[in-house]
């Protein structure tokens, strides 16, 4: 027969959490958004540079969390340009735009960076 008892309580764990959310990583959040809506910026393809200059960050604060979100506040009759340059769309002649992948590759090296730099805050504390 194998049998486990446990003495105490999780209030150190929880402590810890409570710390890391609010601790460095707002900064850090701060410093990758705003990376984020340069690269987002610097990669929006151009026309009149609407859409490219419509990029903004959103830090959220939730019952046991943090989140960061890109947005982009460019909406022509309720559609947002920057999906349309992203997946492509019809146009009103029958054709169709191709879109091309921009916010991906955009994103991609910040979540790198930005990964690496949680890693190291959370082995700090």
């Amino acid at each position: 027969m194998i049998s486990i008892k446990n003495k105490g309580n999780f209030n150190k764990t929880e402590k810890f959490f409570r710390g890391v959310i609010n601790s460095e990583f707002v900064g850090i959040l701060e410093k990758y958004g705003q990376l984020g809506v340069n690269n987002l910026s610097i990669s929006t393809p151009m026309d009149s540079g609407k859409t490219a200059n419509s990029w903004r960050y959103e830090i959220r604060h939730y019952a046991g969390g943090v989140s960061i979100s890109w947005t982009n506040s460019n909406v022509v009759n309720g559609v947002p340009i920057a999906i349309l340059l992203q997946y492509g769309h019809a146009t009103s002649n029958g054709g169709y735009v191709q879109g091309s992948d921009y916010i991906n590759p955009a994103l991609r090296p910040v979540f790198d960076k930005m990964a690496n730099d949680v890693w190291k805050e959370v082995t700090k504390l």
